[in-house]
C-alpha cells in the first residue's frame, strides 16, 4: 500500500474503510494487510505512549459482518508485537474506554472494530488510552507508522473477557444508589429497539434488574445486515420504528441505540421522538435542575433550545459540529472555571463531564431513566421536563452538491461563498447575523423574511454544503429558502442550487 492508501482510511478521530465486497463501486481497503499494518503501528505508538516495553490491548466489535476477520488480525498483529490482547467480544464504544479505568483488569490501551451507523459494507478501529479516544493528529501518525512499516515484535498471550457483563452492572448500580431504590422501574414498561447492533445487552443486562417490564423490544439479536432499519438515532425509519413499537405495547418509554451505543435517542409514553433539540432539552434539564451551568452543543440547534436552557437558569454554547469539537469546548470552559456539565451533538452524542465526557448512549439513557423513577412517584411523566420547549413551525435541511467545476477545489469555493454572505448580510433588509457563532454562517430573519433563522455550513468531510433552516411560520421555510437561492446566486458556477431550488418549489 502507498502512505496515500493509508491516509485514505483516516475518518476523523478513527480509522475507516470498505471491508466487504457487495457494493458496486466500493473496492475493499481494510484488508487484512491493513488491519494488521494499522494495529501494529497503533502497539507501538501506545507503547512509546505509555513508556512501557510491554502492553495490553483490549479488543471488542460491534455486530458487523466483518467483525470476525478483523477481531482476528488485530489480535494476531497485537500478539506479535509482543503485547498481551484482552478479547470482550460483541461490546459497545463506550465499555471499551470504560474498560480502561479498571485497575484490575489491567489493560493500557483498548480498539474498538466498529463504522458507527455505516452501510453494512463498512467497518473500522476506535482507539482509546485511559485518558480518553485519540485525537485526529494520532490517527495520522499511526497510518504514518503503518505505511512505514512500523512493528515492535515478540510473542503475546490472548484471553477473553466479556466486559459488558461489568459495564451492564456499573449502569444498574448507578441507579440503585441514584434513586434508594433495589428495582426502581417496577411498573414501567420499557421497550428497546437495538437495531440489530450492539445494544440489546441493556434489556436484559440493565433494564430487567432494575424491575421494568421490557416486553415488546424489538431487533435486539446482533446482525451485521441490519435487515429491519439502520441502527441511527437520526434516521427517520429508525425513530419511527421505535415510536409505532412505543405505541402498539403502551409503554412509558423507548430507547433507540446506534450500532456500538455511544448514541441513543429516546421515545416518550405518547410515541413522540425525543431526539435532536428534544433531547437535549430533556438532559438538560435533567441536569441543570442540579446546578446552572453551560450546555455545550452543535451549530445546527434551535433558538428554541437556547430560551429553553437559559429559562432553566443555564447558559446555551453553539458550537461547532463534531462530537469531539463540543467535548473540546466543553472541558475547555470546565478548565477556565465555567462549570459545563454536558456536551451533546442533535445526532445523539450525549458527553457528560460526571463520566469522563464519554459520549455513551446507555449511560444517557440511564441517566434519563433515574429521573423517570423520580417523577414517577410524583404522578409525573418524563415528558413533562420538556412540555414548555419552544419548538418551530417547520424545520428542515437541504445539502447542496458543488458542480464538475467547483468541486475540483470544494473546500476553497464553499469557504469563500461563507465569508462573502457574512459580508453581505449585515447590508441586507430583514436579516442579520447570529451574535455568537463558531462554524459557518448562522442568518436570522425577521418575520417579513421567513421568521426563522438558517445555518449553511461545510460539511467536515464531503464536497457538501449542507443548509439547515428553522421557521417559526407555517411556510416560513420556504420564504427562507428562496431567501437563500438569492444569495447563493452568485456562486451557482462552484455550488449547485438543486436540492434548494426543489425545496421551495414543493414545500408550499
Amino acid at each position: 500500500m502507498e502512505q496515500s492508501d493509508w491516509m485514505k482510511l483516516k475518518s476523523g478521530t478513527d480509522v475507516r474503510g470498505v471491508a466487504l465486497e457487495g457494493v458496486p463501486g466500493e473496492e475493499v481497503n481494510l484488508t487484512d494487510e491493513a488491519v494488521t499494518g494499522i494495529m501494529k503501528a497503533f502497539c507501538a505508538w501506545a507503547a512509546q505512549r505509555c513508556g512501557k516495553e510491554k502492553l495490553t490491548i483490549a479488543i471488542g466489535h460491534d455486530s458487523r459482518l466483518s467483525a470476525g476477520r478483523i477481531s482476528a488480525c488485530a489480535v494476531k498483529a497485537v500478539t506479535e508485537s509482543g503485547c498481551d490482547a484482552i478479547v470482550t467480544g460483541l461490546s459497545s464504544t463506550p465499555s471499551m474506554f470504560m474498560l480502561l479505568q479498571e485497575e484490575d483488569i489491567g489493560a493500557d490501551a483498548s480498539v474498538m472494530i466498529t463504522a458507527s451507523h455505516l452501510p453494512f459494507n463498512k467497518n473500522g478501529l476506535k482507539f482509546f488510552t485511559p485518558e480518553g479516544g485519540l485525537e485526529g493528529k494520532d490517527i495520522a501518525d499511526i497510518l504514518a507508522m503503518a505505511a512505514e512499516g512500523a512493528a515492535l515484535s515478540g510473542s503475546g498471550c490472548v484471553r477473553e473477557l466479556c466486559y459488558i457483563d461489568r459495564y451492564s452492572e456499573g449502569l444498574v448500580r448507578f441507579v440503585r444508589e441514584k434513586t434508594g431504590q433495589d428495582r426502581p422501574l417496577a411498573g414501567k414498561k420499557i421497550v428497546v429497539d437495538a437495531g440489530n447492533g450492539a445494544g440489546g445487552f441493556y434489556v436484559d443486562k440493565v433494564l430487567k434488574p432494575l424491575g421494568a417490564d421490557t416486553e415488546g423490544s424489538q431487533f435486539l439479536e446482533p446482525d451485521g445486515n441490519f435487515p429491519n432499519h439502520i441502527p441511527n438515532p437520526e434516521d427517520k425509519k429508525a425513530m419511527h420504528a421505535i415510536s409505532q413499537r412505543v405505541k402498539e405495547t403502551g409503554a412509558d418509554f423507548g430507547i433507540i441505540f446506534d450500532t456500538d451505543v455511544d448514541r441513543a435517542g429516546a421515545v416518550d409514553k405518547q410515541g413522540e421522538e425525543i431526539n435532536r433539540n428534544r433531547l437535549i432539552a430533556l438532559i438538560s434539564a435533567i441536569l441543570l435542575q442540579e446546578k446552572s451551568g453551560t450546555i455545550v452543543t452543535d451549530s445546527v440547534t434551535s433558538d428554541g433550545l437556547t430560551a429553553f436552557i437559559e429559562s432553566r437558569g443555564g447558559k446555551h454554547c453553539r458550537y461547532k459540529r463534531g462530537y469531539r469539537n463540543v467535548i473540546d469546548k466543553a472541558k475547555e470552559l470546565n478548565a477556565a472555571g465555567e462549570y459545563s456539565p454536558l456536551a451533546i451533538e442533535t445526532s445523539g452524542h450525549a458527553a457528560l463531564m460526571e463520566n469522563y465526557f464519554l459520549d455513551d448512549g446507555a449511560y444517557l439513557v440511564t441517566r434519563i431513566l433515574v429521573s423517570l423513577a423520580q417523577l414517577s412517584k410524583e404522578g409525573k411523566d418524563i415528558g413533562d421536563l420538556i412540555a414548555d420547549l419552544p419548538e418551530p413551525a417547520e424545520a428542515a435541511e437541504v445539502r447542496l452538491g458543488f458542480t464538475t467545476l467547483g468541486k475540483q477545489d470544494f473546500k476553497n469555493n464553499g469557504n469563500f461563498a461563507i465569508r462573502e454572505l457574512q459580508l453581505r448580510v449585515p447590508d441586507l433588509p430583514g436579516m442579520t447575523l447570529a451574535a455568537e457563532n463558531f462554524e459557518g454562517v448562522r442568518i436570522n430573519f425577521d418575520k417579513d423574511h421567513g421568521d426563522g433563522w438558517a445555518l449553511v455550513r461545510m460539511s467536515l468531510h464531503e464536497p457538501i454544503m449542507p443548509i439547515n433552516f428553522e421557521s417559526n411560520s407555517k411556510g416560513g421555510c420556504c420564504v427562507i429558502a428562496n431567501e437563500l437561492i438569492a444569495l447563493l446566486a452568485p456562486y451557482t458556477g462552484d455550488i449547485d442550487l438543486t436540492n434548494l431550488q426543489n425545496y421551495a418549489g414543493t414545500s408550499h
